[in-house]
């Protein structure tokens, strides 16, 4: 090319066959640059006549906005019986840019009113009226265009996005809340063009660490390191580090109060049914079409799920959550997973025998969501929890998109939240307290068990179906457990326990646990 130069303080050298502009170190100048096909005659007399360099200034501090419109939806309240309500806050699915409102990740702002949702078309949404009670919410879109976003996160009430390709954070220079500018905060992992490289979910730790999961190719081998991994982003966006390898489609990242985290994933190829991974750091979690997987393809080879989630309960789990409420009262504290397969939402019980994580799920006692589940959060302000989702792929939920809360009211749950698999039984510990006569009648109990078989081939049937007697029922002290004496129990990659027992009020009361035993325990006194 023939390069010119038009202002003062830079001068044009040649240097191993490039045009090179040198600056004056630390000094603040003005050039414009002219460009034109190799051999391209007059340039340089060109130079001396085109007008001076423009000031660009203004076009880095915010233009007028693209999307001025503030659009309003109405709450439907919900008024459902039982513990929970569901109140529906659905997104302007008649907005003046026609968009999808496939609703994919939530937060809030330091003010709880206030909160951003993204979605998988590339839009970010400012939301207000959380927590005003006023029964609408306004909307303003503040950033599109993005490559799939599955993730965000407020810090120091600036907003990460996970997209496809990169983490974006946003900027708004001139105060009017939409972005101005689209700063790739770290592009490290590296995409192909395969349909199925999901990046999913956005975390932060107290440091300002970013924590997200980017799955595999769909029954091809990784081309790329970051294929199947849990992935943390350093505070600044400098760095990268894989915290664990072997995912398949993990659909997002829940951190733990410890530091350690949980990871999900989909019954697929090596996977013979969904599993909720208690990730080590390190750990390997069974995807052979991973990038660099070992040579042990057993279960040996891998770190061994908290559960596998039957498709009969969950199709497709997306995130986990931790309960972060006093208004919900004894759940306050425990774990939440959601589906995106079925738009449900279950608590998980679980305990650690040995170094080993094992539980199951229970479904929260409302009705199936519209969407698929996607994200939740607990909002500061009113304690309650929000949830964003969307149907886009493999969901049997029928609608695009959808936004809700679910609030706890003052009503016993009489909800599982503690299990035990030990060289005796199950033992089991719910919120409220239950009769000893319902409980003690082993008629009430039937627990089934069955086997996967892993392998590359897509998913599992269950085999070596059996049904365990229970032999003996007790209420415990505290009237709020139940010791199930199971004499043929034993570790089984599926476990289901259905219950029909009443609380203390005599009200009847049916469910079910669907969970796994990897190791028994000593039984309790």
């Amino acid at each position: 090319t023939s390069v010119a130069l038009v202002g003062e303080g830079a001068v044009l050298k040649n240097e191993g066959g490039f045009t090179v502009m040198e600056l004056v170190p630390s000094s603040s100048l003005k050039v414009k640059i002219l460009i034109t096909a190799p051999g391209m005659k007059g340039l340089q007399q060109y130079s001396k006549t085109s007008a001076p360099p423009e000031d660009l200034n203004p076009l880095i501090k915010g233009g007028p906005a693209r999307y001025p419109q503030k659009l309003t939806t109405e709450i439907l309240q919900g008024e459902q019986e039982g513990p929970f309500q569901v109140d529906i806050m659905n997104p302007p699915f008649e907005s003046p840019w026609k968009n999808q409102f496939r609703l994919s990740g939530l937060d809030f702002f330091k003010d709880p009113n206030k909160g951003v949702i993204c979605s998988t078309d590339g839009d970010v949404w400012l939301v207000e009226g959380f927590t005003k009670n006023t029964g609408k919410l306004s909307w303003q879109r503040i950033a599109s265009g993005m490559f799939q976003p599955l993730g965000i996160k407020v810090i120091n009430e600036e907003i990460f996005i996970t997209c496809r390709d990169q983490i974006v954070r946003l900027h708004d220079f001139n105060g009017d809340r939409e972005t101005d500018f689209y700063e790739s905060f770290n592009n490290d992992h590296m995409v192909t063009d395969h349909f199925h490289e999901f990046a999913m979910g956005l975390q932060a730790d107290k440091a300002g660490n970013l924590y997200y999961a980017k799955s595999a190719r769909h029954a091809r081998e990784a081309l790329v390191p970051q294929h199947g991994t849990l992935i943390k982003v350093s505070a600044d966006g400098l760095r990268t580090e894989i915290i664990a390898t072997g995912f398949r489609a993990a659909n997002g990242v829940c951190l733990n109060p410890d530091g350690s985290f949980i990871v999900t994933d989909q019954e697929g190829h090596w996977n013979p049914m969904n599993r909720i991974n208690w990730v080590k750091k390190g750990g390997f979690y069974g995807n052979m079409f991973g990038y660099n997987p070992p040579a042990d393809s057993t279960e040996k080879g891998m770190e061994l799920p908290l559960v596998w989630v039957d498709r009969e309960r969950d199709q497709s789990p997306s995130e986990l959550l931790w309960v972060n409420s006093k208004k919900w009262g004894a759940l306050n504290g425990k774990l939440l997973n959601f589906s995106y397969g079925y738009g449900k939402v279950f608590v998980v019980p679980y305990e650690t025998v040995g170094d080993q994580v094992q539980g199951g799920i229970y479904e929260l006692p409302i009705p199936r969501f519209s969407t698929g589940v996607m994200r939740g959060r607990f909002n500061p302000g009113d304690e309650q929890l929000y949830l964003c989702g969307l149907s886009a792929w493999g969901s049997t939920q029928p609608q695009l998109g959808g936004l809700y809360r679910i609030r706890k009211v003052d009503q016993p749950m009489v909800i599982p939240v503690g299990i035990k698999a030990t060289t005796k039984g199950i033992e089991l510990s719910f919120t409220d307290e239950l009769d000893a006569r319902s409980v003690a009648d082993t008629a009430h109990y039937t627990v089934k068990t069955w086997d996967l078989l892993r392998s590359r081939k897509y998913g599992s049937k269950h085999y070596n179906e059996q049904t365990l007697s229970v032999t003996k029922a007790e209420l415990g002290k505290d009237k709020k457990s139940i010791k199930l004496t199971i004499p043929q129990i034993k570790p089984t990659w599926g476990m289901e326990i259905q219950y029909r027992v009443k609380d203390d009020d005599g009200k009847e009361l049916e469910g079910l646990i669907q969970n796994t035993i990897h190791q028994l325990g000593a039984s309790s006194n």
